[in-house]
């Protein structure tokens, strides 16, 4: 059977709103790019913006970062984590989330994943049991949420600050709570694969004002926090500002001027992201080899890749699978190979982590596969991608079977 070849690419993202082209080009203008810069009565793009996250995320205060990874850094020196301090994250996540807990000198421990790429809570409740850890950070990997209530209640019974990792979950809800509001803190990013696209940024969200204006010093405000759109008032910052370093972390108004209509239109890209997911995940359940992971219904995820896996398939065969749909033009990410590759990467391969026995999560990895569904691609197009897929990978199978 000849299979038409997808000629798209798989890194193309949706163009910057005209919107926030024209403000951007305005802050060029003005050549007020520093975020404190700003004229008498004025307000910083990016005080408009975490004052507009605030708001659209539920949460009382709202930090725009450089990046997701530095979001996460401050979220623990902001809660005291430091040299030595136990912090325990998924085993399936990607490599700024480990090397955050690092950063600020603490120690990795690592918790096994479910076959459907959820944290597994009952490895969590044994590991804090064994490791009495300072925080728990988990990383909502590629957009599955755990169970968040449970997740909340296992550490709330533990005296452990919960940190959210919510690159992949902008958006996404746990019985109607977005993801990012279970604990302490929530990190988010936007880096150009993510929900909302400026290069590199990130931000953190709190109901905690106290952990909140240590954050906003950590992250270098020069004593100028009253400029912050959604920040604590004046006596949270009162011992903070001395207390913190100041770690330049700033988001610029440049590329929050590029974020704000962005996430004007979120919603409008989660359902678009969705209906894009459930066509490919549709097609892909037409394979009996290909198995996904399972969607709860308390979950409202935010489609904007797809997961599945090949149990059973060898490393050869997962490699000649990944090769064939490279060359009908569908770019896949496997979790199992021995090196890193792109953004992709497995927690044998983060040497500057404690090597950690973690068979579940090497089972689900050597036969895990990821794809992008950008919102450049139509409904149609998904529809041609599950289908190489599905012929690709029962195409392989049989030949590992025989």
């Amino acid at each position: 059977m000849t299979i038409a070849r997808f000629s798209k690419s798989f890194t193309q993202q949706e163009p910057i709103p005209e919107e926030g082209i024209a403000a951007a080009v305005e802050v060029m203008r003005s050549g007020r790019l520093h975020r404190y810069n700003v004229a008498p009565g004025e307000e910083a793009e990016v005080s408009a913006l975490e004052r507009e996250l605030a708001q659209w995320q539920g949460s009382a205060y709202a930090l725009a970062c450089s990046s997701g990874g530095a979001a996460l850094r401050i979220a623990m020196r902001a809660a005291g984590i430091g040299a030595g301090d136990v912090v325990l994250t998924n085993a399936f996540t990607l490599a700024p989330v480990p090397g955050a807990i690092v950063a600020v000198g603490a120690r990795v421990v690592l918790v096994e994943i479910t076959e459907d790429l959820r944290l597994d809570l009952d490895d969590l409740e044994a590991k804090i049991a064994a490791h009495q850890p300072k925080a728990v950070m988990a990383s909502h990997m590629r957009g599955h949420l755990c169970d968040m209530e449970r997740l909340s209640a296992i550490c709330d019974r533990a005296g452990v600050p919960l940190i959210e990792d919510c690159a992949h979950t902008m958006g996404a809800k746990w019985n109607g709570r977005r993801s990012g509001s279970f604990g302490l803190a929530g990190a988010f990013s936007s880096q150009t694969y993510k929900h909302l696209n400026s290069g590199e940024g990130g931000f953190l969200v709190s109901d905690d004002a106290d952990f909140m204006a240590r954050a906003i010093i950590l992250s270098g405000s020069y004593m100028l926090y009253g400029r912050h759109g959604a920040a604590p008032s004046e006596e949270h910052f009162r011992q903070a500002r001395l207390d913190m370093p100041n770690t330049s972390a700033r988001m610029d108004n440049l590329r929050a001027a590029l974020l704000r209509p962005q996430l004007a239109r979120i919603e409008d890209a989660i359902n678009r992201w969705n209906d894009r997911y459930r066509v490919t995940a549709n097609v892909l359940a037409t394979c009996p080899q290909i198995v996904l992971p399972r969607r709860p219904a308390q979950e409202d995820y935010v489609g904007s890749s797809i997961q599945f896996r090949l149990p059973g398939i060898s490393a050869q065969g997962a490699e000649a699978f990944i090769a064939r749909a490279a060359d009908l033009g569908v770019e896949l990410k496997w979790f199992g190979a021995g090196d890193p590759v792109g953004f992709t990467s497995a927690h044998s391969s983060w040497h500057y982590v404690e090597p950690q026995s973690l068979p579940r999560t090497d089972d689900v990895l050597a036969g895990l596969f990821d794809m992008r569904l950008p919102l450049t691609f139509t409904v149609e197009d998904c529809r041609q991608i599950g289908e190489i897929i599905v012929a690709c990978a029962a195409e392989q199978m049989a030949g590992d079977a025989s």
